[in-house]
């Protein structure tokens, strides 16, 4: 793989959308290409989400060039699929810097371009997008086209089919290009997987079938009347699968299946629809990764969204360490292997929550429901009611688009789920809308719902246990991504509340949640510097909040709480709330994430800024505990 920059070849001239419409078939073909370079060798240095991109190219060449952005508004569901699009629409030079502090963002970004529209990192949302934005051009008389591209994998989320049945009935000028891959993060699953596969095998497709062979075979769920189809077919049988059913039973025109790596095809496919004046279908079929051999042989996710990796081989090039969702993967197979009625359930991320190490020792005892976390929940509140106990393995970010499920299906039947959330807090590089920060000031207000927090390796598993012994409501234990410190051990337990540090002298009780407890080592170690007592606690489980809290926080002048969530709603005003519940009148501090979009970079570039390093917190706490001193009136009542 040669190094490539934005100064070479064809690549170099391409500045805007604009620019595709002048070039030939052949230089499209040299430019393709180039992307693909391009891509590699940026993404190898950075890290982001390759094999996506890898696939969409000839695809997103050809909508700029039958469209016209930004007066055309082009939208990407999700979100992740659209660096070719920044590739094209002048942000080449960005990619040195991609998903780093003061680089591109991973996502479209309307800060960053006038073709960028939303910022929509999460499936299943961009046909609801389209369908208000063609609405909205159609009553104010304006000419103009929306291009919404959704992933198969999107199309398994409610919200695309809510939209689809609407953009039937409203019958704007909307064209909705499914690429059609076969794959979210991983092979995609469920009925409508298996009616895309068997439209893969049409034999009226030929050039389609040799392009994604094997589809049908690498698709988990295909059952025996697929299977019986697929022979139906090979046989001769032209019409034992339509295509047209699935979409124009709904009003909507359909075109396809369309080789999606077949740039000419593309277009005129592409131009057909664009001349309904009506909404319309473009079934793409592509590949993801394709073009570059190590994401087309990655057979978990290719290459989906690596870290920094060799552009030669596709190997990652960081050294291996423990991370906390093998953590999570290894002890709940342990469990599983003890409790018969432990089953697993994730949205469309086996792989990345660890739900596929149970996937692999206990195959039916795993679902991957799609995207749609919505049914997930409420389909894991019908299991427990069936006397199972469910384990549902999300992002704490997606676990957000199912409140509603969690509050009224799960825990006022007081149900035994427990929802483990993966990367939990200020993770980087994937930008806000991916930031799992809200969780602990959301789910807090549900009653009945127990939250834990653990700290290292040891606490994981220990919480994992605690959580899926609860049988009268639901759990949620959630970790940071990356990975695990090392292990931090508890000098005494006060009932269910660590004690990691005790002073003689007590003048502040640091509550630090789940990975800010080495921040609150680091931040008494300062304090005792200056001549202070502290105390350092881990709750453990943070909701609802221990009772032994009020107890320890009664002996010291001063709390203080650290948490990796918005400070609106979270641990610290919970604490607060229980200490004037008991009666308990010490001032209290809290640091956590102030409620805002904050934007992508490193966790710890994230943290300094927000003022949640040991050396902030050591300073102002030293100022705060120095105010209790020269103000006798502040300090604890004996």
């Amino acid at each position: 793989m040669s190094d490539v920059s934005a100064s070479d070849g064809i690549l170099a001239s391409i500045t805007s959308p604009g620019d595709l419409k002048r070039l030939t078939p052949e230089q499209l073909t040299l430019l393709a290409a180039e992307i693909r370079d391009f891509l590699v060798a940026k993404v190898s240095r950075t890290g982001g989400h390759l094999g996506p991109n890898l696939g969409v190219v000839e695809t997103t060449l050809a909508i700029h060039r039958v469209f016209d952005s930004p007066r055309d508004r082009v939208l990407f569901d999700t979100g992740h699929q659209a660096y070719v699009h920044k590739i094209v629409t002048g942000r080449q030079g960005g990619f040195d810097l991609l998903r780093q502090r003061g680089g591109l963002t991973g996502y479209p970004s309307r800060a960053e371009s006038e073709h960028d529209f939303i910022e929509n990192s999460h499936a299943s949302t961009a046909l609801s997008y389209a369908d208000g934005m063609s609405k909205a051009f159609a009553l104010r008389g304006e000419d103009r086209h929306v291009v919404a591209v959704v992933g198969d994998g999107a199309l398994t989320g409610g919200m695309c089919w809510e939209a689809l049945n609407n953009i039937a009935a409203a019958k704007n000028r909307l064209v909705i290009v499914v690429n059609d891959n076969g794959r979210s993060y991983a092979p995609t699953i469920g009925g409508l997987a298996d009616h895309l596969s068997t439209l893969r095998l049409n034999p009226g497709y030929e050039k389609v079938l040799d392009l994604v062979k094997d589809a049908l075979g690498s698709t988990p769920v295909v059952g025996k009347p697929v299977y019986e189809v697929l022979h139906a077919v090979k046989r001769g049988i032209k019409d034992a699968v339509s295509p047209q059913p699935m979409f124009e039973d709904l009003g909507i025109k359909y075109i396809g299946p369309v080789d999606g790596h077949d740039q000419q095809a593309m277009e005129s496919a592409l131009r057909r629809a664009k001349g309904f004046d009506a909404p319309v279908i473009v079934h793409s079929v592509t590949r993801k990764g394709y073009g570059y051999r190590p994401a087309e042989q990655d057979e978990a996710d290719c290459l989906h969204s690596p870290g920094s990796f060799d552009a030669e081989t596709g190997k990652l090039l960081a050294s291996a360490k423990l991370k906390w969702t093998n953590v999570f993967a290894d002890e709940l197979v342990k469990i599983a292997d003890e409790r018969p009625d432990v089953v697993g359930i994730t949205a469309a991320m086996a792989e990345p929550t660890g739900i596929a190490a149970l996937a692999k020792k206990y195959p039916e005892r795993a679902y991957d429901v799609g995207i749609a976390e919505q049914h997930a929940v409420t389909s894991a509140a019908g299991l427990a009611m069936g006397g199972l106990h469910p384990v549902v393995a999300v992002y704490a970010t997606f676990l957000n688009r199912a409140f509603d499920q969690v509050l009224l299906d799960v825990a006022m039947h007081e149900l035994p789920v427990t929802f483990v959330l993966d990367r939990a807090g200020i993770t980087g590089p994937d930008g806000p809308s991916h930031y799992g920060i809200w969780d602990m000031s959301v789910f807090g207000v549900v009653p009945g719902l127990r939250i834990a927090a653990p700290r290292d390796e040891a606490t994981l598993r220990e919480e994992l246990r605690e959580a899926v012994a609860v049988e009268d409501g639901p759990t949620i234990v959630r970790f940071p991504t990356g990975a695990v410190p090392a292990a931090l051990a508890a000098v005494r337990r006060v009932g269910q509340v660590d004690v990691l540090r005790e002073d003689e002298t007590k003048d502040v009780l640091l509550v630090a949640v789940g990975s800010f407890a080495g921040l609150g080592l680091e931040v008494a170690d300062r304090l005792a510097g200056q001549g202070f007592g502290v105390t350092v606690v881990d709750p453990r489980w943070v909701r609802p909040v221990p009772i032994e809290l009020t107890g320890l926080a009664a002996q010291h002048r001063l709390v203080v709480t650290l948490e990796d969530g918005v400070r609106a709603g979270g641990v610290g005003d919970a604490v607060a709330g229980a200490l004037r519940d008991a009666g308990v009148e010490v001032p209290l501090r809290d640091f956590g994430v102030p409620a805002g979009w904050h934007p992508h970079g490193t966790r710890a570039e994230l943290l300094t800024e927000l003022g949640l390093t040991a050396q902030d917190i050591s300073r102002d706490v030293t100022e705060w505990v120095s105010k209790l001193a020269d103000q006798p009136e502040l300090q604890r009542k004996a």
